[in-house]
């Protein structure tokens, strides 16, 4: 019996070597990642060889990649995500780098860190195709349709409440949107630069300021006008943009709405001379704007940052 046993114990010592030996990730330079050595055993070394061989044999970092994997619209979420959702393991967080400041300011603790805009549009509004009832009801791919709906209903349903506490009210907020929508798209036909940059964001006002660029060298002027009343104004979804985990009221609040109204517009060459559009004409136009405020800054305001395409 006791030949038995040690029999039982050396095979499954041998079992337990073998199964360490299959699940390390080998890179080609001696250096080893075991994925049996995630619990109370971890060690930092490892992780710090796991992505040298990763560097060393792609030729750049894993984040590079992960940065150039993703537009410019959403890399600042992606980064900001992968900060804020680092994983426990048994109960230690894994180190993330830090930028320390310059000596002179580490004395003096002059150091602060504010965010004007998070310079991108969270989960930008799109169409969704409409599916029958049977197929919402009866198919798979309809139960996960109606989840993803109701989730972002949820999403918007929590950001106004969020914003109604800050005394928001729907009315005020559209005649305001209205007058920003207005104001913005006569800038643009004018040219004027400087009075746009107060109702945008940076990010935006780039985007602005280009187009500008690129209409004045095409056309020498350009009349604009919007018919009021308009046709209609509404909500289309609300987004709610954290920075801080330990203080949810530091956070931006995104509605993007929806402007159909009556326009009239015409282009003019350098001579004064009509070359397109026709400003006797009422033309019916569909925009998509997103407004932003921030519900931590004090004297905060609603200002445009972004505009979507269907």
């Amino acid at each position: 019996m006791a030949l038995v046993r040690r029999f039982h114990t050396v095979r499954s010592l041998l079992r337990t070597a073998g199964s360490r030996e299959s699940s390390s990730l080998s890179f080609g330079n001696g250096n080893e990642f075991s994925l049996a050595q995630i619990g109370d055993d971890f060690r930092f070394g490892c992780w710090r060889n796991y992505h040298s061989s990763l560097s060393h044999a792609h030729g750049r970092s894993m984040y590079s990649r992960l940065y150039e994997s993703h537009n410019v619209n959403t890399h600042l979420l992606r980064s900001t995500l992968i900060a804020e959702s680092l994983p426990f393991t048994n109960d230690k967080r894994f180190v993330a780098t830090q930028v320390k400041a310059p000596p002179q300011l580490q004395k003096t603790g002059a150091v602060r860190v504010s965010m004007v805009s998070p310079g991108f549009v969270y989960e930008p509004y799109a169409l969704q195709e409409k599916i029958s009832i049977w197929r919402r009801c009866f198919t798979r791919g309809g139960w996960r349709r109606t989840k993803e709906d109701f989730v972002r209903e949820l999403r918007s349903a929590y950001a106004i409440a969020k914003l109604r506490k800050t005394g928001y009210s729907k009315n005020t907020f559209y005649i305001e949107a209205l007058e920003l929508y207005k104001q913005i798209n006569i800038l643009m036909a004018n040219g004027d630069k400087k009075e746009i940059r107060k109702n945008v964001t940076e990010r935006m006002y780039s985007a602005l300021k280009n187009e500008i660029k690129q209409r004045e060298a095409i056309w020498d002027g350009v009349y604009w006008e919007m018919i009021e009343p308009v046709v209609k104004i509404r909500t289309l979804q609300a987004r709610l943009i954290g920075i801080d985990r330990t203080d949810l009221k530091k956070a931006f609040i995104q509605l993007t709405l929806e402007f159909l109204t009556k326009q009239k517009f015409e282009a003019y060459d350098a001579k004064g001379n009509v070359v397109a559009g026709d400003r006797k004409k009422e033309v019916l136009v569909r925009d998509i704007w997103v407004f932003e405020k921030s519900l931590f800054h004090t004297g905060a305001y609603w200002r445009l940052c972004g505009r979507i395409k269907l």
